[in-house]
Parts: C-alpha cells; structure tokens; sequence
C-alpha cells in the first residue's frame, strides 16, 4: 500500500513541477524573445519530457535501467496512441492548416537511428554521443526554419512578473528530481511485490505516468482547436525522449535493450509513429472514432504487455 502512495506522490510531484517548468520556460522564452516556434520545438518538448528524464536518471541510481528504456520507449508509444487518441476520441483534432511535416520527418529518423542502435546495445556513452549529436543538429535545422521575427507564445501572460518566472523555474527544477525519485522507488517495490519486472512496469505504469503532462498539453490544445500544438507537442517530445533522454542516460550508466524490446515493443513505438502519416501528409482530420481506435489500441498493448 505504501508504494501506491509513494507512486501518487510521485506523480503529482512531477505534473505539478512539469507544469510550472513550461510555465516559466515559456514565459522566459517570451522576455528574451526567442520564437514562439523554437519555443514549443524546444523549452515546451524539453519540460514535458522532463519526467522522463529525471526518471531515467533515477533509475540507474536504483539499479533498474530496464524501468529507464522501458519508460522512453512506452512513452513514445503512448504519446501517439494515447496522448493523441483520448483527445481526439473526446474533441477531434482537425489537422488541416498545420504544416509539421518537416519535424515529422526528422522524428521519423531519429526513430529508426534509435531502433537500430539499439541491436548493437547496451546503450553506452558513445550512443550518448551520436543522440546527442543528431538532436543538436535537428533543432538547428529546424531553428534555421523559424520565423526571425519573435512571436508571443500561446497562453503567455504579458504581466506576469520576473520574479514569479524565478519561482515557476525553480518550482519545476527542485520538484522534478524529487517526484522522480518517489515515483520510481514506488513503482521498484510494486514490480517485487507482483514480480513484474522493471522493464515492464516503465513501458506500462511509468509511461502512462509520464506522458500526463504531454497528455494534458494536446486535451487543452485539442479543446481550443490547436492542431499544431497538439501534434507539435508529441513530436517534439518524442524527439527529445529518444535522442535527448537516452542521450544524458548513457553517460550514466550502460542502458541494456531486453530482446523482447527487439522483437515487439520497438516495431509498435515505430508504428504508432507512422500512423500519424495521414495527419502530416494529407491534413485528414482525426475524428471522434479515429480517436477511439487509437486508444482501443493502445489498451490492446497494455493488456498484451502485462499478460
């Protein structure tokens, strides 16, 4: 019972601290005008993939680096089937109008260097070197794209104060690793208690967990009828989970690949980015029932996953 505590704190921690690291990145973003698009690309991917990152790191520390790929790679999946599926299933995300097909591409790619560098694992150092690298060149091709005149981000508050920024900053920064640490000795204990292994509880509860913020993010953006952030929202953070996240963990600490990863659970990340080809490429509209088939799937991989 304890341990399901521990994981609720733990959560909260993090969605709260998420929550305030985006607040006051954006509104830092906007201060120093930096582009509304370098913003949602970089500082709004980066803070809701920030959970995962500090998951990852705790991990290691704990001696479960299954539970650290596990989370990446179950929160990548459950960014596209679920963090696009439950909005979609409850508003409809109309993607016509939205031009994203230059970062799709770029996380399509980043996909494919991740799954074939992961059957030359563990992940080391020098994987760490070669995410790092790529990550750093595609958010320079892309900032190269950028519109050179600053625009103000959604939702900013022009009035909000300088110090209230500092205070939302360090909110984030100081909660993150705390909740982090909570949640994954948590989630340690319930996968003993059960004998679930790490490995499956980060593709499963942690992911799930993870992907709260980027969940809450696309529902709001859905709501307003903001396609482009919606799906700008879970590329960039599937970027950064895969290139960037796995990227600092490898000088941390050997990252093993489970082989069932190699089998299964890597083709159906791959896939699930895939299915939002129609989206990018064609500008269809992701409707109520389109919605309800990606959640349904993503359901099917739970129950698969833990069965």
């Amino acid at each position: 019972m304890l341990a399901w505590v521990y994981v609720a704190i733990g959560l909260v921690m993090l969605l709260c601290a998420g929550d305030f690291l985006v607040k006051g990145a954006v509104h830092l973003a906007m201060r120093l005008g930096i582009p509304a698009f370098i913003v949602s690309l970089t500082i709004v991917a980066f803070g809701t993939s920030a959970p995962e990152l500090l998951i990852v790191l705790s991990a290691i520390y704990e001696g479960a680096p299954g539970l650290a790929v596990g989370n990446v790679v179950g929160s990548n999946t459950a960014n596209v089937l679920l963090v696009l599926g439950l909005p979609a299933l409850l508003a409809t995300i109309d993607t016509r109008g939205t031009d994203t097909r230059s970062s799709y591409r770029l996380m399509i790619i980043a996909t494919l260097v991740f799954i074939a560098l992961a059957f030359v694992g563990p992940f080391i150092w020098w994987h760490g070197v070669i995410f790092l690298a790529i990550l750093a060149y595609m958010l320079t091709s892309q900032a190269k794209k950028a519109k050179a005149a600053a625009q103000e981000p959604r939702g900013a508050d022009k009035d909000l104060s300088r110090r209230k920024i500092a205070l939302y900053l360090l909110a984030g920064l100081v909660g993150l690793p705390f909740g982090a640490d909570i949640l994954v000795r948590g989630a340690i204990i319930i996968a003993t208690d059960f004998g679930i292994s790490d490995t499956v509880i980060g593709l499963t509860l942690v992911a799930i967990a993870t992907s709260l913020p980027e969940l809450a993010t696309t529902v709001a953006a859905a709501h307003r009828r903001q396609a482009d952030v919606a799906i700008g929202n879970v590329i960039g953070s599937n970027m950064f989970n895969l290139l960037g996240i796995i990227g600092v963990g490898a000088f941390f600490g050997a990252l093993p690949v489970p082989r069932d990863f190699l089998q299964f659970d890597l083709w159906v990340m791959l896939a699930a980015s895939l299915i939002l080809v129609p989206y990018i490429y064609y500008n269809q509209i992701m409707s109520r029932i389109w919605g309800g088939v990606l959640t349904a799937a993503y359901v099917a991989y739970l129950i698969f996953v833990l069965i």
